[in-house]
């Protein structure tokens, strides 16, 4: 099965996109190439959703990762949504997402969305027209 990938606007300073099929050592480029140009725009938030996506494999995992470490001079999360058990798994697994980056549902994922927003409004967690810290 083919990887299928379908890309968003962004709203809100987040980027969705849609990731079907098997995301493995002969499909993880195409990921890979989609993103680049995604991740250079530094969103807030990378969301995928992953409801259609049957399998992952390590070359799928370390496309993740490296998503992750570009977003992180920014500030900016992978959050991932719908994922099937097989998937949340493999994702725990590796850890590849922290935990409470796994939305089940998008309701779950606009509530977080919201509570983010609102934190950067009132000066809780950085914006991104402060400066970054430096831990």
């Amino acid at each position: 099965m083919p990887l299928d990938i379908d890309v968003y606007p962004a709203v809100n300073g987040n980027q969705y996109l849609k990731v079907s099929g098997r995301l493995d050592s002969h499909t993880y480029e195409a990921l890979a190439e989609r993103l680049a140009p995604l991740l250079a725009e530094q969103p807030r938030a990378l969301v995928l959703d992953l409801a259609h996506l049957d399998y992952i494999s390590s070359a799928g995992i370390r496309c993740i990762l490296q998503a992750r470490q570009a977003l992180a001079p920014s500030h900016g999360h992978v959050l991932v949504l719908h994922p099937q058990a097989q998937i949340r798994k493999v994702l725990d697994l590796a850890r590849a997402v922290p935990l409470d980056a796994i939305f089940n549902t998008t309701e779950a994922l606009d509530a977080y969305l919201d509570q983010v927003q609102r934190q950067v409004l009132d000066g809780e967690i950085w914006g991104e027209s402060e400066p970054a810290r430096e831990d």
